[in-house]
């Protein structure tokens, strides 16, 4: 079967956030055919040495720090355009400080974590200044990841989510809007990290397309803000409120995207002592078939 390029679903492609649920291959829209499939590979790397009691910096916590990087590997089939089946299955290697009595003790964790099976459904319109569709996604966190080790990358708990998005696009302007729920059950090793509810918003411009290569740009920023509630893993309490922000750019040529992101957090409180969010990198490579 031949490669269909991306030209008609390049401008619904850009959703590409900070939560597992709240994006989907291959950047969230393509394919958007009976039959298609894509494929999509990315890399997130996110590092702090803040730690946080409230919203109030913890002093004298300077050789405390945590590192997580986590390798997505993701896939979508489309039944047709608008009923589809996704799967994101994550590898982590992440480190952390944390104190225990009057000593700081480093905790490092590896390997699978749960995978993320979804069912995107999607409602499209189209009228003369663009096009846009409504979506409602159920997803189901499988409990077959890692659970070893002090810093373990999966809880061995069931998990369900659910998405409501909307996003539209013109010639030249992109919006997006979702707002999820993770109901977060109880996992092994004590955790229990609170159910969350959390919301996207991406606003961008369509600056540049060439219809000879059909290949083209978008930049346009992300806002993400995140409510948890109480919970607790295997380095103490988890939870609180949190909002991050930052430029994304998705370069695309014919039926393969390349999608950067940075962003950093602008607002936090959380509950007990915790480490902040920290600065975030996410680069990504996808196709559709």
């Amino acid at each position: 079967m031949a490669v269909r390029p991306l030209c008609a679903a390049i401008a619904g492609t850009l959703l590409f956030a900070q939560s597992a649920l709240a994006h989907q291959p291959v950047m969230d829209m393509a394919p958007r055919w009976s039959g298609g499939f894509g494929i999509q590979v990315r890399q997130e790397y996110r590092a702090t040495d803040d730690v946080l009691q409230g919203s109030s910096d913890v002093h004298g916590t300077a050789s405390r720090s945590r590192r997580v990087r986590t390798t997505w590997l993701e896939g979508v089939y489309t039944f047709d355009r608008e009923q589809r089946i996704t799967l994101k299955v994550p590898w982590v290697d992440q480190r952390r400080e944390v104190v225990q009595g009057a000593a700081v003790r480093s905790e490092t964790g590896s390997g699978f974590g749960d995978p993320i099976l979804g069912l995107p459904i999607k409602r499209y319109y189209n009228d003369s200044e663009g096009t846009g569709n409504f979506g409602i996604t159920p997803s189901v966190r499988i409990p077959i990841g890692s659970t070893g080790g002090d810093y373990p990358v999966a809880d061995g708990s069931w998990d369900f989510g659910l998405s409501a998005s909307y996003s539209a696009s013109t010639r030249t302007v992109y919006q997006l809007y979702d707002l999820f729920y993770w109901s977060n059950g109880s996992g092994r090793n004590g955790i229990n990290r609170g159910d969350e509810v959390g919301f996207d918003m991406n606003l961008g411009i369509h600056f540049y397309h060439d219809n000879s290569t059909n290949s083209g740009a978008f930049l346009m920023l992300d806002v993400a803000a995140r409510y948890q509630g109480r919970g607790h893993d295997t380095g103490g309490t988890t939870g609180g409120k949190r909002i991050s922000t930052g430029p994304v750019l998705v370069i695309y040529r014919d039926n393969v995207m390349l999608r950067g992101e940075f962003s950093i957090p602008v607002y936090e409180s959380v509950r007990g002592t915790q480490f902040s969010r920290g600065t975030g990198f996410n680069l990504g490579i996808g196709a559709a078939f």
